[in-house]
């Protein structure tokens, strides 16, 4: 994990000092990058003890779709609790539910993606568009004024983008179109925190059934959010080759802003004074199917995919350092 003590001594030698609407400053650079081969290990930061049980079970809620803090902690995870209960901004907001809840975060964009298509019902074409999205499972919501006078129709449907991605890998791998992402202007307040790490794009090598992973995250917290979304990142990478017949290669890791909280230099100092370990390897459990071995396309396992089903072999690591999250 040199590229990850290199970036926070980065931002310690030429970061510029920010405001932020937490109130905690930070030390920030604009664009960053890190990437890693993951046939030489699983990116685990080890000059601190990763708390990885935690991070592939919000990896594991994402997947799944989940919207309520509480859903996170009987996976392990508890980092949510703060951001559900505790923001005075969502805490005011109309769109909270209830106790716990999250509202259209992270996994509710990748698995049920709100999709709108507005057809003008005075175009010649307009039979065969409604036809058309129709027979793609979108279902007519309204019929609406438009401009000009014209009268539209208007349809909806949820769009799983994580399946999509998969699908596409197996029926088309040379596709540079196989991403998803989590931003969604129309939905922002809707959200107990707008989404981080926002783009997520697989590129598989048909020659050497390898399969990469480009991640972009728009502001990355680099105390405590970028160990935990490597982890993810590159977790995520393993369980998509397992079930689509690839073998995990590069995750490269693009950062629009990153940066360091003032209360988070002490931890990160004193991590920057500490070797680091040999990467550990990732082990995915044997109960989940590996296409490159079955034949078998078996997409519905994004679905049965337990935390437990993976761990780190071979993890050392230095003493735990812990350090409050913003929010």
């Amino acid at each position: 994990m040199k590229q990850y003590l290199d970036l926070v001594q980065d931002i310690f030698d030429h970061g510029s000092w920010q405001v932020n609407r937490t109130g905690i400053r930070t030390l920030s650079i604009p664009g960053a990058m890190m990437k890693f081969d993951l046939r030489e290990g699983f990116p685990a930061v080890t000059t601190k003890k990763l708390a990885f049980k935690s991070a592939i079970g919000e990896l594991i809620g994402f997947i799944r779709g989940y919207r309520s803090a509480a859903d996170f902690r009987t996976l392990g995870c508890k980092v949510w609790d703060q951001n559900a209960n505790e923001n005075a901004h969502w805490l005011a907001s109309p769109y909270r539910l209830q106790e716990d809840d999250l509202g259209a975060i992270y996994g509710v964009q990748w698995r049920q993606w709100p999709a709108y298509k507005l057809i003008d019902l005075d175009l010649p074409q307009s039979t065969a568009q409604v036809a058309e999205a129709l027979a793609q499972g979108y279902q007519r919501i309204d019929t609406v004024k438009i401009g000009g006078g014209a009268t539209g129709v208007l349809l909806y449907k949820a769009i799983d983008q994580l399946r999509l991605c998969l699908d596409t890998i197996v029926r088309d791998p040379g596709s540079r179109r196989i991403l998803f992402h989590g931003w969604n202007w129309a939905q922002l307040e809707e959200m107990a925190l707008p989404p981080c790490h926002l783009l997520y794009q697989f590129l598989t090598n048909q020659s050497t059934r390898e399969i990469s992973l480009c991640l972009y995250i728009r502001s990355n917290d680099v105390g405590l959010g970028t160990p935990f979304n490597l982890t993810e990142g590159a977790a995520l990478l393993h369980l998509v080759g397992r079930l689509t017949g690839y073998v995990p290669r590069w995750l490269t890791y693009f950062i629009g802003d990153a940066h360091i909280y003032e209360n988070h230099f002490d931890m990160l100092r004193t991590q920057l004074q500490r070797q680091p370990f040999p990467a550990p390897k990732l082990v995915l459990s044997d109960r989940i199917p590996e296409h490159a071995v079955t034949g078998k396309y078996e997409p519905d396992w994004l679905e049965k995919v337990e935390a437990g089903d993976f761990w780190l072999e071979g993890y050392q690591h230095h003493q735990p350092l812990t350090a409050p999250m913003a929010v």
